[in-house]
């Protein structure tokens, strides 16, 4: 089993992550450097993980893809994907692989607005995460409540699918039209998140406009050709 870390200026956190995971569990640890221009791998390294250096910056889909490929390759029957930033809780990862271990789910999310404390997030990203909720029901049927989410874990069925198929930019919302092309079983289990551990979002408000339109063409694409 793979634990994937994709990963892009997270120095002062990734390897207290890194080494949470390693102190916890048995699991093969890979860090997918983004091309970080601080010394993400090197804190990676220390820590104990698996490190892949991009050279450059190619997105946070091209980096969960090359952790694909390196899984595929790699002869891994599961793999789970967390953020480096300290903000998923690693003590969720085996509720989020157990149906994959099980033979119950090709695909399992973990969902951030399950369970019985909701994580608490902004009006407009409330807002976003609603339109994508009836978005991926509408085209796939599937009933997801975090359709954004990062914490998830896939079997080899799809970790060889999507070594060659997945979304570059943004990939979660598209992801979902993905996994229905194939019949993909998915469920959502309930995940906890906390504020980030060190640093601050990226996104912006132009960012969080600039994905919800282009997600929303690419999901409206790929759904066209899915069912045209």
């Amino acid at each position: 089993m793979l634990v994937a870390i994709p990963a892009y200026r997270e120095e002062r956190s990734i390897g207290a992550v890194v080494a949470a995971i390693q102190h916890k569990f048995s699991y093969d640890v890979l860090v997918v450097n983004d091309g970080s221009p601080d010394g993400t791998s090197a804190a990676a390294r220390h820590a104990g993980a698996i490190v892949l250096d991009l050279p450059c910056n190619l997105g946070i889909g091209g980096a969960v893809q090359t952790a694909f490929l390196y899984a595929m390759n790699g002869g891994y029957d599961a793999l789970v994907r967390i953020d480096g930033d300290g903000q998923h809780e690693i003590d969720d990862i085996p509720s989020v692989l157990k149906p994959i271990l099980d033979e119950h789910a090709d695909a399992v999310i973990g969902s951030r607005f399950l369970g019985e404390k909701e994580y608490r997030i902004s009006i407009p990203r409330i807002f976003g995460i609603h339109f994508f909720r009836l978005l991926v029901g509408l085209f796939t049927g599937y009933r997801v409540t975090d359709p954004t989410s990062g914490f998830f874990a896939i079997n080899r069925r799809l970790i060889e699918f999507y070594s060659y198929h997945y979304p570059s930019d943004y990939p979660e919302v598209d992801a979902y039209i993905l996994m229905h092309r194939l019949g993909a079983r998915t469920v959502e289990v309930p995940v906890r998140m906390h504020a980030r551990a060190e640093g601050k979002s990226s996104i912006t408000t132009f960012d969080a406009l600039y994905y919800m339109v282009k997600v929303t063409l690419s999901f409206l694409i790929n759904a066209i050709r899915r069912f045209g």
